[in-house]
């Protein structure tokens, strides 16, 4: 299971090549990002190759065409990037050490697999305190508050965030490659198209926003907490703009190896909107403004990433990637937004799933999607943990097949799985410990905190399920096998998941207890097929297969690189 959002359960396949770049960075001494001393000409014609050289990377984009002093920007920017960074351990020096038993090389890779989770846990937790914050905030001012703001939230995510961040993940297609390439100024020129593309999207977003509280009270949702959630929506769209250019400027610094800034960033901007959180909502009388004031922090968090983005771009950080503001950032919008719409498509397909489930919470009263808020921002929270490890495991495993280490990448599967099922092990133990007294930390109401007492046992049983299934997400991903996991995904929740958990809820009468099981059972369908895919790998196909790719892509490139010499050669 890939994907969450800023408001929702798991963060978006889109986040994926960003964490597998900051991994590079952390795990091991990387050279630095060039300094403005570096600065390359943008006439002069050479690759730019910034990270460490790996046996998974493509050969160097030297023969890239360009034609009459101009790049070509068809082939030369679409070709596959690197699926992971290349990160060598002291283990992978000796290859004498991969045929010992199973135990010994466990335990090498059970520190490697930690300390390559921690960077990406760290960075997502401060990303999500963005909502807790305001789930935390506006919980303790009533029950109907915190149904309001997760319903706004809710709508916000479908209509808005889920469709930016998957318009927005095209550039991890198009950046990595326009770096590398003869002119990585292309990094700034297509950053620019998307949001231009994106742009054009906020028109539709906007009208949906300032219309929502008709459409909630369409879609049979309570009066009052439509209301409360159309003034959120009111509010947060003040931000809107700046999230998706955050979207679009993360994307920018980190193709670059320019990882640390927005990590900075957002270490700056979370403690502030906590603080502004408590200011607005609880704060003293001249600046109290109770619900509003949550999704003004929000909106006010959002503009100050962007800020401060452009002031790192601008004064911080070298201009080689930036191309100047011309009438070409309106060319070339259709290739944008072809792999634009197919982003949208990977990514909202699950984040929407799982706003169904808390859209039907919604229709069985406050109260449930209250509990529905609490029980949702808790899992999600303790999601970030097992989601750190699938990232982690992707690039250990996906190294070790490049490396032709077949036994190695098998117990590094394993071990993988066994540090996840230690964790939630962990996390269940905390919830059930503390299921009577959980709810308190959002809301006070006797209603909520009984009801999540209740429902409690059962997400601690979904954190097993639910963190193997991240996990073996992250091996089938190393595999290349992205349309398994996807598949998987889409069976779990929408053939499974959703059906059994609207049945259980309204013709069984099970309420919130009835969608809970329903996605508890997706996610132990999802984590023992997905096992039962990790444990039944072929190794050494997978390093054959792997193998088999580098020599077609080499292939590809020298013959793409032949081609379009003979063509300037002719003109």
């Amino acid at each position: 299971m890939d994907s969450t959002n800023s408001a929702q359960h798991q963060f978006s396949p889109s986040s994926l090549p960003s964490d597998y770049a900051l991994l590079s960075r952390y795990a091991q001494n990387l050279p630095s990002p060039p300094s403005n001393d570096d600065y390359i000409p943008e006439n002069l014609s050479r690759p730019r190759l910034t990270q460490a050289p790996s046996l998974n990377h493509p050969l160097d984009r030297g023969s890239l065409a360009v034609k009459n002093g101009r790049p070509t920007e068809a082939s030369p920017l679409l070709p596959s990037p690197p699926p992971f960074p290349y990160i060598e351990e002291d283990v992978d020096r000796d290859d004498s050490l991969d045929n010992r038993s199973l135990v010994h090389v466990f335990r090498e890779e059970l520190p490697i697999l930690t300390k390559y989770s921690l960077p990406v846990l760290g960075t997502h937790l401060l990303e999500y305190s963005l909502v807790v914050a305001s789930v935390v905030s506006i919980g303790h001012l009533s029950t109907k508050a915190l149904a309001a703001i997760t319903l706004g939230s809710m709508t916000a995510s479908v209509s808005g965030f889920s469709i930016i961040q998957g318009l927005s993940s095209a550039l991890d297609t198009l950046l990595p490659s326009a770096w590398t390439s003869p002119h990585p100024n292309l990094v700034g020129l297509w950053s620019q198209r998307m949001f231009v593309v994106i742009s054009a999207c906020l028109v539709p977003m906007y009208i949906v926003w300032f219309n929502a509280e008709a459409i909630l009270i369409a879609l049979k949702q309570d009066p009052e907490v439509a209301h409360l959630a159309a003034v959120y929506l009111h509010w947060v769209s003040i931000g809107l703009p700046a999230y998706a250019f955050n979207c679009v400027s993360r994307r920018y610094f980190q193709s670059q190896n320019l990882f640390s800034v927005p990590t900075r960033i957002i270490i700056f901007v979370s403690p502030l909107n906590v603080i502004l959180n408590y200011i607005l909502v609880w704060g003293p009388e001249p600046v109290r403004l109770g619900f509003i004031g949550a999704p003004l922090a929000t909106a006010v968090s959002f503009n100050l990433v962007a800020i401060l983005s452009i002031i790192y771009g601008v004064f911080f950080t070298p201009k080689t990637a930036w191309y100047p503001f011309s009438r070409r950032m309106f060319t070339s919008l259709g290739v944008v937004a072809q792999l634009g719409v197919s982003g949208v498509g990977q990514v909202a397909s699950e984040w929407w799933a799982w706003e169904l489930i808390s859209l039907g919470a919604s229709l069985l009263g406050p109260v449930a999607l209250a509990t529905q808020s609490v029980l949702l921002v808790s899992s999600s929270t303790t999601f970030q943990v097992p989601f750190a490890i699938s990232v982690a495991t992707s690039v250990r495993i996906g190294n070790l097949l490049g490396e032709r280490k077949a036994n190695r990448a098998r117990v590094a599967a394993i071990t993988s799985l066994f540090l996840t099922l230690c964790v939630a092990a962990l996390m269940s133990t905390m919830f059930i410990v503390f299921r009577n007294s959980w709810a308190y930390i959002f809301n006070n109401d006797p209603e909520v905190v009984s009801l999540v007492a209740s429902i409690m046992p059962l997400v601690a049983l979904f954190q097993v399920f639910d963190g193997t299934a991240a996990v073996t997400g992250g091996i089938l991903r190393a595999q290349g096998k992205q349309l398994s996991g996807a598949v998987l995904n889409l069976s779990a929740y929408y053939v499974i998941g959703i059906p059994l958990g609207m049945l259980l809820a309204f013709k069984y009468n099970m309420g919130l207890h009835g969608l809970w099981y329903g996605l508890t059972v997706s996610l132990v369908y999802c984590a023992v097929a997905g096992t039962w895919l990790a444990l039944k790998t072929d190794w050494q196909h997978q390093v054959d297969k792997v193998q088999r790719r580098l020599a077609a892509e080499r292939e590809a490139n020298m013959k793409a690189g032949g081609l379009e010499a003979a063509e300037d050669a002719t003109e």
